[in-house]
Parts: C-alpha cells; sequence; structure tokens
C-alpha cells in the first residue's frame, strides 16, 4: 500500500510544484537510492529491465531513484529535468500477466526518457501497450497487481491509471492524491483507444455514457482490504486545509500522519489505514522509503528519507549532478552495517516495540534536525544562481554528505535514548511476536 500526492502553484506557498510519496513495501526489504547519468547509446543497445529486454534508446536523462533493492526499476524518483513520478499497486478485473514490465520499471523507464510529465506519460503508455505490465512485484511473496501514477514537473502534474493493457489520464488541478485504487470516474483528458469498448463488451457498462472507470474496471474487494478510499479522502483533506500556503514541511507532515494522531497518543499494533504505515501481524508492508519533490523552473530540491517510518525519520536533501553517498546505496534483505537504510531500520524496530513513549522522546529532537536541514538548504538555495555548474555540485554536495553525517551521529544517539526508555509492557503479544519474527529473519537483536 502507498499513498501519492502534488500540489500545483495554485495551493503552495511559494508557487512551485510539490510533490510526495510514501513507498510501502515488505518489511524487510530494504529501499535503497541509485543515481544513473545520463547517457547515449548505441543503435541495438537493450535495457534489462526486471523480467524482460527492451530496445534502449538513444539518449537517456539522469535519474534519482529510490528502488526496493532486487529490481531494475523503481518506486519513486525525478529526473534531470524535474519530472518526478510515483506509483500505486492498483487491482483491476482485468488478467495478471506473469511475465512484462513491471510499473515500477514503467515509472523508470518514463523517468530516463521523458523531458516532461506529458511526455514521461507518453512513454510509459506506449511501452505498455508495446510490452504489456506483468511479473512478481514482491520480495518474499507472490503478489501481481497493475499500477497507477501521479507524474508532475515543473510546470503540470498527472494522473494515470492502467489496467493490464488498457489505461486512462487526468490532468491535476490544484491537488491530488492516489492511494491503491482508482480515481479517475466519468472525466478525462486522455485514454487507450478500446478502453470504453473493452468494458462494454464485458458488460461493465452499457455504453459510452454511462462509462465510469473507477466502477467499471476496480477490484471493489480489493479497494476495501487497502482502505484506498479513507486514505486518499484523508491526504486531501490535510492539502485542502493548508490551501495556497502548502509547503516541503508541510508535504512531509502528511506523509507522517498517523490518522492525526501525534507520536505518543498512537500505536502501530492497532493501525491499519495510516498514511505512514507501520507492518503488522494484519498488514503486509510498511512505508519502507518515503520522497518529497521541490520541484520549481528555477531549481528543485529532493528530499528522502531512505528508510522506514517517515514518523521517526528525516528527509536528507538529494540533488541532480554527483554521485550519491555509497552509504544511501546500500542494502538487502538483512541487516547491514554499512546501510544507511538498516543503520535507520534498528532504530526503527527498537521503538515499535515501544512506541508511544520511544517515539514520543523522540519526536521533538527528529522535528529539530529536519528543521535545521530545511533551513541549510534554503540559505544554500538563493546563493546558487551565478556560480558555475561544478560549484553549485559542490556546494549540494557537501549538503548532502554533511546531512547523512549528522543524521548517522543523531541515529546513535536516539538509539542510545530509546533503549532507556522502561518499557510499559502495552504493546499486544501479537505485535511483538511479528516484530520477534522479522527481526529474526533481518539477523537484527535486541537485549529487551
Amino acid at each position: 500500500m502507498c499513498d501519492t500526492l502534488v500540489a500545483l502553484s495554485n495551493f503552495t506557498k511559494d508557487g512551485t510544484v510539490i510533490f510526495g510519496k510514501n513507498s510501502d513495501r515488505p518489511p524487510n526489504e530494504a529501499q535503497v537510492l541509485r543515481r544513473f547519468s545520463g547517457a547515449k547509446h548505441s543503435k541495438d543497445s537493450v535495457v534489462k529491465c526486471t523480467y524482460i529486454e527492451i530496445p534502449q534508446v538513444p539518449e537517456t536523462f539522469e535519474v534519482i531513484l529510490s528502488c526496493p533493492f532486487w529490481m531494475w526499476g523503481a518506486e519513486m524518483g525525478v529526473n534531470e529535468h524535474g519530472v518526478a513520478i510515483g506509483n500505486e499497486a492498483v487491482w483491476s478485473k482485468e488478467s495478471y500477466a506473469d511475465v512484462g514490465l513491471l510499473g515500477m520499471d514503467l515509472l523508470r523507464l518514463g523517468l530516463e526518457r521523458g523531458a516532461t510529465a506529458r511526455e514521461a506519460l507518453e512513454i510509459i503508455v506506449d511501452l505498455l501497450q508495446q510490452y504489456g505490465q506483468g511479473g512478481n512485484c514482491f520480495y518474499g511473496a507472490s503478489m501481481k497487481y497493475h499500477n497507477s501514477y501521479i507524474i508532475a514537473d515543473v510546470n503540470e502534474a498527472w494522473v494515470l491509471e492502467t489496467a493490464d493493457k488498457y489505461w486512462i489520464a487526468e490532468q491535476v488541478n490544484g491537488i491530488r492524491s492516489i492511494s491503491n485504487g482508482y480515481t479517475i470516474g466519468k472525466h478525462w483528458n486522455l485514454a487507450s483507444v478500446d478502453l470504453v469498448t473493452n468494458a462494454v463488451e464485458k458488460g461493465w457498462c452499457q455504453s459510452e455514457e454511462d462509462f465510469d472507470f473507477t466502477q467499471c474496471y476496480s477490484d471493489f474487494g480489493m479497494r476495501e482490504i487497502v482502505y484506498c478510499a479513507e486514505r486518499a479522502k484523508c491526504t486531501n483533506e490535510l492539502m485542502l486545509a493548508d490551501k495556497s500556503n502548502i509547503t516541503v514541511a508541510h508535504m512531509m507532515g502528511y506523509l507522517k500522519n498517523h490518522n492525526n494522531y501525534g507520536l505518543s497518543d498512537w500505536n502501530p499494533d492497532k493501525q491499519i489505514n495510516t498514511i505512514c504505515m507501520h507492518a503488522g501481524p494484519e498488514v503486509m508492508s510498511q512505508t519502507t522509503s518515503s520522497y518529497v519533490g521541490h520541484l520549481s523552473e528555477k531549481a528543485y530540491e529532493n528530499w528522502f528519507t531512505v528508510g522506514s517510518s517517515p514518523c521517526i525519520s528525516v528527509y536528507i536533501p538529494v540533488y541532480p549532478g554527483y554521485e550519491i553517498p555509497r552509504l544511501l546505496t546500500e542494502g538487502e534483505e538483512s541487516y547491514q552495517r554499512n546501510s544507511y537504510w538498516w543503520m535507520h531500520e534498528k532504530l526503527v524496530r527498537l521503538v515499535e516495540k515501544e512506541f508511544p513513549c520511544r517515539a514520543g522522546v523522540l519526536e521533538q529532537a527528529i522535528a529539530e534536525l529536519q528543521a535545521e536541514f530545511l533551513k541549510e538548504a534554503a540559505e544554500i538555495r538563493v546563493t546558487l544562481f551565478n556560480l558555475s555548474v561544478d560549484v553549485k555540485n559542490q556546494i549540494l554536495m557537501n549538503l548532502t554528505r554533511n546531512c547523512v553525517d549528522a543524521a548517522v551521529k543523531k541515529i546513535a544517539e536516539w538509539l542510545l535514548l530509546a533503549e532507556k526508555v522502561k518499557p510499559t509492557l502495552n504493546t499486544k503479544e501479537n505485535y511483538l511476536n511479528f516484530l520477534k519474527d522479522i527481526n529474526k529473519l533481518a539477523g537484527l537483536e535486541f537485549t529487551d
């Protein structure tokens, strides 16, 4: 389960586009950052995606991607032109192919090849209809699904929703939030040519006049299971409450949300439908990484948690033009000391055993560190305009490295602080057993 949000210039405080995405995946599936430089390719070269190969294009753009460690594609990312995309798992009445392009592969291909949001959308749907979408999408279990997307750039955003090879798209006006179900109904801007005909032929509607994409194509059983309507409603209401005033900090706050409860008033052993998702005995995924994109014609910033549970994370600024610190690129299915994702996950697992008291103790310190990072980025942003590209990149690279170093130091401090919190024994036993099981699989050990 995931949530993707966007606020266009008429909803943001500074007139930019602000994008947000929580990626919800299996709890031991590290999600790492990867950067690929722009490149030119030979005529006969191919791309080895997660399950299939397709022809390469003559030129690809630089991309920064947040990737489940085992797949070629990405859950979310941004390219050198300021195009950002986030995907959602959706379930339709159409069949699921055993082999094809993963929805995450399509996302990466759209970013590598599209210089605008509209261009990326057109690339994705062309590839979808040529190669199809398919294959297992989950690590450690069998799961197939179709995909929906928010695709944004510095000027506009689109919602793209797919059901096998069929697709429909709607241009965003102001704000938009999508979760794990279809949102487009009777009104849209673009669609596959046979979308309505297919629905009529299968008896899902009588004619074009009564066609509604969500009603015709949705698997309504899965919609109820994943609480997609409730979660999309929540994030839309959060953005509407801040109309014309949305900032990067606001977007980070939306992605940390637990049904509007404070950290000291909430416990993951009871949750099922929060925006910041925590896995449990009845919830098979958690927010394994979170991204906020600040998209502007002058400059853009990308903020990644590179770790699970944004509620107890800080977002780190990452920019195009230089290599990502290696610590952010490491991580697989078990604990690694050289992985920022696992370093932070050790803190998450400790906090989750006694969430209200341990998270409550850390809440202010996390907020203060995030505010410091945002302030430093804002101060640097106003100094960059008259500098050479090389000098800019060096300044931004130093900012990222300094933020990583500061976060690593704080995570070590917060681990010690959380360990000192006396257990209250209020967390449900089945949830504690769940944590014990996934920690054992990951090679994580705790004394308490």
